[in-house]
């Protein structure tokens, strides 16, 4: 039996979902600029309806990169860098956790009101079932952090240094960046579900542009946006 067309009840074609899907997760664009951009395009739709294409689709299309990704992936248990960065939501704080691979993959985000050991337990306890058991676990000085990997018997996988965590650190640029164009979040689980498909969205089409030359990234950059237009037609 073949699995149905997400797509099937849409007059719109899929690539036009999937672009405009893109435009607004990956970018720092607000809802009536990727209206614009596609208008310029000869696309004339709504933001509301691109609106409604995110709900839709963003937590379909993420699912599917994590899924394939996953099975790429064979060393991504080797080193985590694992921090957490405020976010208000209506003026109060509250924390979105990430652990990050050696190589700079999302592999986890995670929102919770705390940062206290408990939050920290949940949240490696939850990437841990998903992703197996890190050899090194690179963190700040937060003690949450300590009281936690003592608890499950792995302090001594335990790294941290004055710049140690960059890498952790540098993954909430992207995120701080759509945060900002978005004038804040309002609700938590509008926070948690944009979080995880901004991830997957921004591990795809990371192609480390700086580590490679221009012929190279431009064939990592062509394979991604290639996977992209896949999306949905499994």
């Amino acid at each position: 039996m073949t699995n149905r067309s997400p797509f099937r009840y849409f007059r719109t074609s899929p690539e036009i979902i999937r672009l405009a899907v893109m435009l607004w997760v990956r970018f720092p664009f607000s809802l009536r600029n990727v209206e614009d951009l596609l208008h310029e395009r000869g696309i004339d739709i709504s933001h509301e309806t691109v609106r409604y294409w995110w709900h839709r689709f963003g937590l379909k299309f993420a699912g599917e990169i994590r899924k394939r990704r996953i099975e790429r992936m064979k060393s991504s248990n080797w080193r985590w860098h694992l921090d957490e960065v405020f976010v208000k939501i209506n003026g109060e704080r509250n924390y979105l956790w990430r652990a990050v691979d050696h190589e700079g993959e999302v592999l986890e985000s995670f929102v919770m009101k705390t940062r206290d050991r408990k939050a920290a337990l949940k949240f490696l306890r939850k990437a841990m079932r998903k992703h197996g058991r890190p050899e090194v676990i690179v963190t700040d000085r937060l003690r949450s952090y300590g009281a936690v990997l003592r608890e499950i018997g792995a302090v001594s996988r335990q790294e941290t240094g004055r710049w140690a965590n960059n890498r952790a650190e540098n993954s909430h640029l992207p995120f701080r960046r759509r945060e900002r164009a978005m004038l804040r979040f309002r609700r938590m689980r509008s926070l948690q579900k944009f979080a995880s498909v901004h991830a997957s969205i921004c591990n795809l089409f990371n192609s480390e542009r700086s580590l490679h030359s221009r012929p190279n990234f431009k064939l990592n950059r062509a394979a991604a946006l290639a996977e992209w237009r896949r999306l949905g037609t499994a």
